[in-house]
């Protein structure tokens, strides 16, 4: 059973970088053909996908959030990281780690984990 779980503070002063680390356990983040993703929902609003690293260590982001989002790995700790710079009080939001099967007919985002509230605010 694949498991994912989130882990970095709640609340993020403005203009800090928002840092979360999503553990996984259950299935190596090298493994053939999937990629960790990251996906936030602001209040009242929809999922937003933020980027993602493969199995093989590409990234890739969002356009609107390339300048301000980096996302690295461990996998000695199996552990993908989400990094975002200059955060504003319209980054809170709900931030989830997924994974995602990249397989052709694959069911896409098949693990996540139950997401963080993470508040920006003084």
């Amino acid at each position: 059973q694949v498991q994912l779980q989130e882990s970095g503070p709640g609340l993020v002063k403005p203009s800090q970088t928002l840092s979360l680390t999503c553990t996984v356990s259950g299935d190596s983040i090298t493994t053939n053909y999937y990629r960790w993703n990251w996906i936030r929902q602001p209040p009242g609003k929809g999922l937003e996908w933020m980027g993602a690293i493969t199995y093989s260590g590409n990234t890739y982001y969002t356009p609107s959030l390339r300048s301000r989002t980096s996302i690295s790995r461990d996998t000695s700790k199996n552990q993908f990281t989400l990094q975002l710079s200059a955060v504003t009080p319209e980054d809170t939001a709900v931030y989830y780690c997924a994974r995602e099967d990249l397989l052709p007919g694959a069911l896409g985002f098949d693990y996540w984990d139950k997401g963080t509230l993470v508040t920006v605010s003084s």
